[in-house]
């Protein structure tokens, strides 16, 4: 069975760094994706970054490109995602997600992740 443990979140005040982390384990597929996810109150989940384990592409959304970076240690079957300059706009619960039998680039996708963390809750506030 596929499962997903984020951890690394918290407060920070604006302009700050987070680092999230998710282990994951259970896969049976070699070719797949892990996502970020978030979900702030009254908004729906949006994909933040993906990478995927064949073409180690990763994909972003606009709003964090140039501030966020997603990589992954296959040793620790870990990925991470580093978030530099948050902003208040960037609270939210983060969740991390797998998607298995992936062979392309990964897509930034709700439907396309068929396993999910518990979230984490990163608030960004002064």
């Amino acid at each position: 069975q596929l499962q997903l443990v984020e951890s690394g979140g918290g407060l920070v005040q604006p302009g700050g760094s987070l680092r999230l982390s998710c282990a994951a384990s259970g896969f049976t597929s070699g070719s797949y994706a892990i996502g970020w996810f978030r979900q702030a109150p009254g908004k729906e989940r949006e994909g933040i970054s993906c990478i995927s384990s064949r073409l180690r592409s990763t994909n972003y959304a606009d709003s964090v490109k140039g501030r966020f970076t997603i990589s992954g240690d296959n040793t620790k079957n870990t990925v991470y995602l580093q978030m530099n300059s948050l902003k208040p706009e960037d609270t939210a619960v983060y969740y991390c997600a797998a998607a298995q039998n992936v062979f392309g680039r990964c897509l930034l996708s709700v439907a396309a992740f068929g396993s999910w963390g518990q979230g984490t809750q990163v608030t960004v506030s002064s």
